[in-house]
Parts: C-alpha cells; structure tokens; sequence
C-alpha cells in the first residue's frame, strides 16, 4: 500500500479512483456531484480573482509635489 503512490499518481492509480468513486456515489448522482463541484471551483476562482484585484482598486495614484528652492544662506 506505502508503495502506490511512490512515483506519484499515475494513469493506473487514478483509474482505480474513479472506479472506487463510481462504486460510491453510482452511476446516477455522480454527473450532479460533477456538476456541483464544477460550479464550486468556479465560485471559487471568480473570488479569489476578486480578492486579489481589490489590492488594485484600493491603490489610488499619488501626486508628485515640486520641491521648493531652498533660500540661500549667505557666506560668512
């Protein structure tokens, strides 16, 4: 068992998944558990994008000020 996943997933071990998963949920409910997790990973790209975008709107562009000259000391 410690050795399935040595070299990682493969095409094998992720055919044994979806097997055990079709024996799990059958045949008829597993096109809506698709379905909801398809929306769910959507949901939660379109929020994450959101939240990293406001970091960008919150940033307003600062106005450079000219220095003024300074008054020139006289020499001793």
């Amino acid at each position: 068992m410690f050795g399935l996943f040595r070299g990682g997933v493969g095409g094998p071990e992720l055919i044994v998944i979806l097997f055990i998963i079709l024996l799990l949920f059958g045949s008829t409910r597993l096109p809506k558990l698709a379905g909801s997790m398809g929306k769910a990973i959507k949901e939660f790209k379109k929020t994450a994008n959101s939240a990293m975008d406001e970091p960008k709107k919150k940033t307003t562009t600062t106005t450079t000020t000219t220095r003024k000259p300074r008054a020139k000391t006289p020499k001793a």
